[in-house]
């Protein structure tokens, strides 16, 4: 469970889609800011755990921005930049404005593997290794899964489905909230899509297990019990 000094400030103008998806997706927990005063305004007690600035719509603004909260007390927050090939030269003339750096348009694997190592390297870690629900165990880390002890031989997106599930137990989502949060916000693809995938995983977790998603009528999907034990 993260703390509250275990919280990312992203800086966009706006965030963008992929990004908070991203964010969203690997359970970490974060607040856009889009600018110095709204960093400071929002700060955990703790200080910042990163920031990741995105200096794809104001490079600018970006930069001093990430010049601002590298002096933010207490902690020195670490800094991701997202960066286009554009502006691959720039770096080199501020490279103490940031901690390490990912090239826009990522890929949502890279930068989450890049947030999580910046994280490990100041010793924080907005969100666990693994996700554990009775049975089921998800490896963040190699993307494995397996529903007592037995692994399960899931495509990326039956995985990136379940993960979603398994981080938001108790709470139900229409099909149209799961496209928007797992596929994307500009897929466009039919609400049959989820149903798909459902019916795939139930059948990959076997009969015993398939029970964890259920089916809550004329809504959508809700991943293990409710919050009432219902």
């Amino acid at each position: 469970m993260a703390t509250d000094n275990e919280l990312l400030a992203v800086y966009g103008e706006p965030v963008t889609p992929e990004l908070a998806r991203t964010l969203d997706l690997g359970g970490y927990r974060w607040k856009p800011v889009s600018n110095a005063e709204e960093a400071a305004e929002f700060e955990p007690a703790g200080g910042w755990a990163g920031a990741i600035v995105d200096c794809g719509a104001d490079a600018t603004g970006a930069w001093a921005f990430a010049r601002t909260i590298r002096k933010r007390e207490p902690g020195n927050p670490p800094v991701l930049a997202l960066v286009s090939g554009a502006h691959l030269a720039d770096l080199e003339l501020r490279d103490e404005l940031f901690d390490d750096f990912c090239l826009a348009p990522f890929h949502p694997a890279e930068l989450e593997a890049r947030v999580r190592h910046l994280l490990w390297r100041v010793g924080g870690g907005s969100r666990p290794d693994m996700i554990e629900y009775r049975e089921l165990s998800l490896n963040l880390e190699t993307y494995q899964a397996s529903i007592a002890s037995r692994p399960l031989d899931l495509t990326y997106m039956e995985y990136e489905l379940l993960k979603f599930l398994a981080q938001n137990p108790g709470k139900v989502f229409t099909r149209e909230m799961l496209l928007n949060r797992v596929w994307g916000y500009e897929y466009y693809g039919g609400a049959r899509t989820v149903d798909v995938h459902v019916r795939r995983l139930r059948a990959k977790l076997g009969e015993e297990h398939a029970g964890l998603i259920q089916t809550v009528r004329s809504v959508g999907y809700r991943f293990g019990q409710s919050r009432w034990g219902a």
